[in-house]
């Protein structure tokens, strides 16, 4: 078994500790969190499972890494911290640990890297003897390896699109909703994730991983964005009042541009309410998020992942997807060699051993 450690117990570490408690090879050695409140809850009540886990949550880091952990999962949010998420990693790392993560958007392609981010990961790994793997859904899995897989099925590929399309009001991070991306400011506002180059940041990694398995040169990334105010005020169940004018949905791209056309595309369609921009694409089934991968070509092939948990959350749903992504990596991590990875390196692999497993 490899002692892991579950690090933060927000949205993506509630169900970080519940897929490492679920995975055959994997042991729950240690969770860590932020709030004193959390402090000597049961890691399974933290969870939302039905069961107590023998495992008491904690804020004493020192203690946990002190303690050699084989794994650590960073579930911390790195959007409004990313200097000190990886500060956080880096010392995992340093400690000879294999640790996932979603938190640093940089390191999704982590051969084109800014240097302030990749040089310290290297240096640990030098150091400690560790690895790093970062990667999610959107940014992750729902624009490399399925988009590649799928591009795979085809005999001719024109252009692959990744879409994320989902209802913002079912996510349990209002910060992020309303002041990072924007929900419920005046037009005038601009939000942090959709200023220019912003998305380039956090979605350029992912144009470039698909660039690079499908051996083409990129000539330049672009960016394009819409917003739409919202016509009448609305109120969400998880949010509150979101007030009529303002944003109500935004839509943007990050384009990998190909012998001067986009082939390559990231789009994101986000609304706070479904009466806003109703002609802007919504999921098949008209649900409340889905991911979606349109390979052009021939044959043209459109494939949609609707995934739901947490009480049929589709955004809960989709960080299970990310988690899983992650944890189902730790035992191959484990046994390559230390190092920093991405995507293209660790593969995606069948659920060997959990078959009906609870």
């Amino acid at each position: 078994m490899i002692p892991t450690v579950v690090w933060g117990t927000g949205n993506v570490g509630r169900a970080a500790v519940r897929a490492v408690e679920a995975h055959p090879e994997l042991s729950l050695a240690a969770v860590l969190v932020h709030s004193p409140e959390k402090v000597g809850r049961d890691a399974g009540q933290l969870a939302d499972m039905p069961r107590a886990l023998g495992v008491a949550a904690t804020d004493d880091v020192d203690a946990v890494l002190a303690a050699r952990p084989q794994a650590v999962v960073y579930a911390a949010s790195g959007d409004l911290r990313p200097d000190e998420a990886l500060a956080d990693v880096v010392r995992a790392v340093r400690t000879g640990a294999v640790v996932v993560t979603p938190a640093l958007y940089p390191l999704y392609d982590q051969r084109g890297a800014p240097p302030e981010f990749r040089d310290p990961v290297l240096a640990a790994v030098a150091e400690g003897g560790g690895s790093l793997f970062v990667s999610g859904v959107d940014p992750g899995w729902g624009n490399d390896v399925l988009p590649l897989l799928v591009s795979g099925l085809g005999s001719t590929v024109d252009a692959i699109r990744c879409q994320e399309i989902f209802d913002y009001s079912t996510y349990d991070q209002e910060d992020s909703v309303r002041h990072l991306i924007g929900m419920g400011h005046p037009m005038e506002y601009e939000p942090p994730m959709l200023a220019p180059s912003v998305p380039t940041m956090v979605w350029g990694g992912q144009i470039r991983l698909m660039a690079r398995a499908l051996g083409v040169q990129l000539d330049a990334i672009r960016e394009t964005l819409h917003r739409r105010a919202l016509d009448a005020t609305v109120r969400t169940r998880t949010m509150g009042e979101f007030a009529a004018g303002t944003q109500g949905a935004v839509r943007f791209e990050v384009q990998g541009i190909v012998g001067g056309e986009p082939r390559i595309v990231v789009e994101h369609i986000t609304r706070i309410h479904p009466s806003c921009a109703p002609d802007w694409p919504v999921p098949p089934d008209g649900g409340d998020g889905a991911h979606r991968v349109i390979v052009e070509g021939r044959p043209r092939i459109e494939v949609t992942v609707e995934a739901t948990d947490e009480d049929e959350n589709r955004s809960a749903g989709g960080n299970a997807t990310a988690v899983g992504r992650l944890v189902n990596a730790v035992d191959w991590l484990v046994d390559a060699d230390p190092g920093l990875y991405d995507a293209l390196d660790v593969p995606l692999r069948p659920a060997a051993g959990r078959l009906g497993r609870k």
